[in-house]
């Protein structure tokens, strides 16, 4: 059987946490206990129930958005995500956001109609129209006093002074205020601008409130321009940002998302004037040298020097000829000389001039040894001039002469 270490066993439970969508945005409502501000900054809690108790931790980098002081006893929501850790094998709620449970309602309601549109498929991403770069007018709901307005008109004059903003002066906080805000959208989306920003600035849930309506969403759904919302500060969500084709964390921030960089568009045009004048003048010093090139194939490709490169290669040729011809006959002419020399020395007639002479018997066989001849036998002597008829009168071995 395969044994497991605790690290393998934690890692694998931390891997089964984190698949699970419920664990990685969950609000947890509880009382606080065990509260401790670490020197890092990070902040240790417990929340607890009448049957139950779960640890957490805010770390120092999400207490930005925290507005008051944690205590003990104090009755709160908190957002985040549950999941191990590994070190001690505990699971724990890693908190981004805490509230005060006197909006328990609110966060109750927010959470059921986020559920519902997303099961309808309203923050699909299928849906999500694209954002003109360039556009030439800006449609903007959003109260008609305020910071957002002023942050949006003054971000939008300095990125591009061209583009023309139309304000929906809408209510956006308040009874009726969601019906002022679906009313703008669609006299914006009938107006036919290129972009609807739909926002204000921050505020509790209740002060944003209206974005989360349900009429609201299913205007910015329905409305065939894109929309940016852009809605409190970068730390607050609301269903209009789920349903929106972009969510902008302010209003300053949709602005800057909406409105294109007049400068900026203005030295991209100039560096593709460049940068196109310099590519044409590669492309044409390419084709220059391909037609010199092509030139060159041409010239070379003409009769009249295909003529003169076969004229001059069959002069070489010839010459080579020649030369392998001369020296074929120099190599054969030496070759004679020694054949001539080696039949010299093989000759009889070379012989017989240096006073050898050839005996023959009468049966005309070559004479070799006495023991050949009988006396008083008729032999030819033959020398080089002629031959002599002698008979022999006595035979005489060399040991008895």
């Amino acid at each position: 059987m395969q044994a497991y270490s605790v690290t393998q066993i934690n890692y694998y439970i931390k891997n089964m946490f984190m698949r699970d969508q419920l664990l990685s945005h969950v609000y947890v409502k509880g009382e606080v206990s065990n509260c401790k501000y670490h020197t890092s900054g990070h902040i240790y809690f417990t929340l607890k129930d009448a049957q139950g108790q779960l640890a957490c931790v805010m770390f120092a980098g999400q207490r930005r958005g925290l507005n008051f002081k944690l205590e003990e006893g104090q009755s709160v929501i908190a957002l985040g995500s549950v999941n191990v850790y590994e070190r001690d094998g505990k699971y724990q709620l890693y908190a981004n956001e805490i509230r005060l449970d006197g909006q328990g309602i609110l966060y109750e309601k927010f959470e059921k109609l986020k559920k519902d549109l997303a099961a309808e498929g309203l923050f699909d991403q299928d849906h999500k129209k694209p954002i003109p770069k360039y556009p030439k007018k800006v449609g903007i709901v959003t109260a008609s006093t305020g910071a957002a307005i002023q942050d949006i008109i003054n971000i939008s004059r300095r990125r591009n002074p061209y583009v023309q903003l139309i304000l929906y002066p809408a209510q956006v906080q308040g009874q009726g205020s969601a019906e002022s805000v679906v009313r703008g959208i669609k006299a914006l989306d009938k107006l036919g601008v290129d972009t609807i920003i739909v926002g204000r600035g921050g505020g509790s849930i209740e002060d944003l409130w209206a974005f989360n309506e349900e009429i609201v969403a299913r205007a910015i759904y329905e409305c065939k321009t894109p929309i940016i919302s852009a809605v409190g500060h970068e730390t607050d969500t609301t269903i209009a940002d789920f349903v929106s084709d972009l969510r902008a964390p302010t209003p300053s921030a949709a602005a800057e998302l909406a409105v294109n960089e007049y400068l900026e568009l203005d030295r991209q045009l100039k560096d593709y004037h460049r940068k196109l004048i310099r590519e044409l003048q590669q492309k044409l010093d390419q084709y220059q040298s391909l037609v010199k090139q092509y030139k060159l194939r041409l010239l070379y490709a003409s009769p009249a020097y295909q003529l003169k490169q076969k004229r001059q290669y069959l002069m070489e040729a010839e010459d080579k000829l020649k030369a392998r011809m001369n020296q074929k006959l120099k190599e054969k002419r030496h070759r004679l000389e020694l054949y001539i020399a080696r039949l010299e020395g093989l000759s009889p007639l070379s012989k017989l001039s240096k006073g050898y002479a050839l005996i023959v018997g009468e049966d005309n066989i070559p004479v070799q040894s006495i023991s050949k001849v009988k006396e008083k036998e008729l032999l030819t002597v033959s020398l080089l001039d002629g031959d002599i008829k002698a008979r022999v009168e006595e035979l005489c071995e060399k040991k008895r002469c």
